[in-house]
């Protein structure tokens, strides 16, 4: 319903509310928090849990400053490691989950940990090729224009700067090496 400025909507009471919405106002009083946790009516549906043995505690696992412990079974596949890990062992060991240092932390953390990777694969057999990647090989054979075009399509806002993001930094790094390069051969 639009708002109207010459008739404003009044407020519903609580009593409305609460018949109108289920569950409205469980923060109110405890009467009305029914929540799985609370009911005592369920009866015994079968399911039983007990705490599985704990794995040996791993001082270099990462964990939340906000935990006193470990859970019981964690994984161990993707260890911490190189300026990615340092980046990321700062976030986890001195910032607490509410802290936006800490989530900026980890996503720098991941931004270096891609560009090392993309830095390893030209040393491997295989580098990356950033054009064949992006899909824009693919693009001439599946109508480029048309598929855009007139079709309620949100991603057409950004379209203009997709290849300077994608293409961007590769263009920068090519500059940057050849700068050194040049400088090196100059001495």
């Amino acid at each position: 319903m639009p708002y109207e400025a010459s008739r404003p909507v009044a407020i519903p009471s609580e009593e409305e509310l609460r018949a109108r919405i289920p569950g409205w106002g469980t923060d109110l009083a405890p009467e009305h928090r029914r929540t799985w946790q609370e009911r005592d009516d369920i009866g015994d549906t079968g399911a039983h849990w007990t705490f599985p043995d704990r794995q040996g505690d791993d001082p270099r696992r990462e964990r939340s400053i906000e935990h006193g412990m470990l859970p019981p079974v964690y994984g161990t596949a993707q260890p911490l490691h190189g300026l990615a890990g340092a980046i990321r062992r700062v976030a986890y060991d001195r910032l607490s989950e509410t802290k936006n240092t800490r989530w900026m932390l980890l996503v720098l953390g991941d931004r270096v940990d891609a560009v090392t990777a993309h830095l390893r694969s030209f040393a491997s057999r295989h580098p990356d090729d950033p054009v064949t990647q992006t899909g824009v090989t693919a693009e001439p054979g599946h109508h480029p224009v048309r598929s855009r075009f007139g079709r309620g399509r949100l991603d057409l806002r950004h379209t203009w700067m997709d290849p300077i993001l994608v293409v961007g930094p590769w263009i920068a790094a090519a500059a940057l090496t050849f700068s050194v390069i040049r400088r090196l051969f100059r001495r």
